[in-house]
């Protein structure tokens, strides 16, 4: 079985924090804890300007700044 490079857990409470850290410890895993974004109070794994660009093109889809192309027109 391969082992997975990332594995990003929510535990949810406090207890659950403290229980899910125990246990790697207790086996030994390497782990790090993310930072939590001021702007969005969640830790996020994606770039912050990333993000900006992604919420930016939302926005522009919302007030109808998009072009829509056909599917059978994809390869002409």
């Amino acid at each position: 079985m391969k082992t997975p490079d990332i594995i990003i857990a929510h535990p949810g409470n406090e207890d659950k924090f403290d229980a899910l850290m125990a246990f790697m410890k207790a086996l030994k895993i390497k782990f790090e804890i993310a930072k939590k974004d001021a702007s969005t109070d969640s830790a996020s794994p994606y770039n912050a300007e990333f993000v900006a660009k992604i919420q930016e093109s939302r926005e522009q889809h919302k007030a109808g700044d998009f072009s829509v192309i056909k599917t059978e027109d994809l390869w002409k």
